[in-house]
């Protein structure tokens, strides 16, 4: 056995790394993904192109502008007092928000009045939109409460007092909030079943397209070591991208490591017994390279749309939830971000690792028994 398995493993390498096209999906493609997410997909919201309408243009006006300028948050790229020279910018993407201060705003706050400022935002991005009039809540709040105090402190003919209730927040794990720190360890379990999917699928069809299905089905190899020979490169493969990645996403963009790198690799090999046993089957079962590649991308989506990835489970239906404990992509992402950003160890993933070892072995003994030695 052990010297029919070595064939085959050298037979796999020799393959692999025979295609200059099959070297960059292994080696480029997970660098160029990796960096985009890094870089490109971030959930942040700063520097919110801003256009001003200020009706009013008193000290009050020009204090609170002062305080959404000053919070990094929106940038103000326009002052105008003209309607439809706004309405045209927001209508062409040129700015993300409005803030009107009609007048008669300082004027309402000495009377004792409340002032209304109006923020207008573009919801076509409903994500950013939400974020934008969040802060624009905050700042305006604190503004509020600034004139409110200054109120008191002069009817009472004494300095400001202190807000009775102070929140002091805190964020545990992910201590800027750093959308970088919670996308980037996602990608490894991203690319890493992608790669793996696709080159274990093409595996035994790569196989019959080139004929030499029936110098394979003659010999004396057993569907365990057929099965074994047809994973382990893909596998190595598998833990080269995790470190890759991982390195990438330490050194480069400064995402914290702080849980166990072998309590990582455990669970990268069970993560790895599910997407191998997948690409394997869906191997079997396809005929040509290009059904093969078709069925990996109809699996791949709505797993990356049901791991949490993208979208809170929780915001999803109930029967959809359920469904998710099938996706061996949603254990697998908490446990990266538990070791990346938690530093949880056993002790707290092991059921998310059980799953994925017991799901493993069904999806392997199951495609192991499917293998037949025949061309039908």
């Amino acid at each position: 056995m052990r010297e029919r398995l070595r064939h085959m493993l050298v037979k796999e390498f020799l393959q692999l790394f025979r295609d200059a096209k099959l070297r960059r999906i292994v080696f480029l493609m997970p660098m160029v993904q990796v960096l985009v997410f890094g870089y490109a997909v971030t959930t942040d919201v700063r520097s919110v192109p801003t256009a001003v309408m200020d009706f009013d243009q008193s000290v009050s006006s020009r204090e609170l502008l002062s305080g959404f300028s000053a919070s990094n948050y929106f940038r103000f790229t326009e002052e105008t007092r003209d309607p439809g020279t706004v309405g045209g910018l927001l209508d062409r993407g040129k700015i993300g928000a409005i803030l009107r201060i009609d007048r008669g705003f300082e004027e309402d706050l000495r009377a004792g009045r409340t002032a209304r400022v109006q923020m207008i935002v573009d919801g076509t991005d409903s994500n950013t939109a939400r974020i934008a009039l969040d802060y624009a809540g905050r700042i305006a709040g604190a503004f509020s409460d600034r004139v409110l105090s200054d109120r008191v402190a002069r009817l009472r003919g004494t300095a400001p007092a202190p807000a009775p209730v102070e929140l002091v927040s805190r964020a545990w794990f992910n201590e800027n909030l750093e959308s970088r720190n919670y996308y980037v360890p996602g990608v490894i379990a991203l690319i890493v079943m992608l790669v793996t999917l696709m080159l274990t699928s093409m595996a035994v069809v790569r196989e019959k397209e080139i004929g030499t299905i029936e110098q394979i089905l003659v010999s004396p190899i057993t569907p365990l070591e057929f099965t074994l020979g047809k994973t382990l490169p893909f596998a190595l493969v598998g833990y080269a991208d995790v470190l890759l990645i991982a390195a990438i996403g330490v050194l480069w963009f400064d995402v914290p490591i702080r849980g166990s790198l072998l309590l990582l690799l455990v669970a990268t090999t069970f993560y790895l017994m599910t997407t191998l046993g997948i690409g394997l089957f869906i191997s079997t079962v396809s005929r040509t390279q290009q059904q093969a590649m078709m069925s990996v991308f109809f699996f791949y989506f709505p797993c990356v749309l049901l791991s949490g990835f993208m979208f809170p489970i929780a915001n999803m239906p109930k029967a959809v939830q359920l469904l998710t404990y099938l996706n061996p992509l949603r254990y697998f992402l908490v446990i990266l971000r538990g070791v990346f950003l938690k530093g949880a160890g056993l002790e707290t993933l092991w059921p998310q690792a059980a799953a994925l070892l017991a799901m493993g072995l069904a999806i392997l003994l199951f495609t192991t028994r499917r293998f037949r030695k025949t061309l039908a």
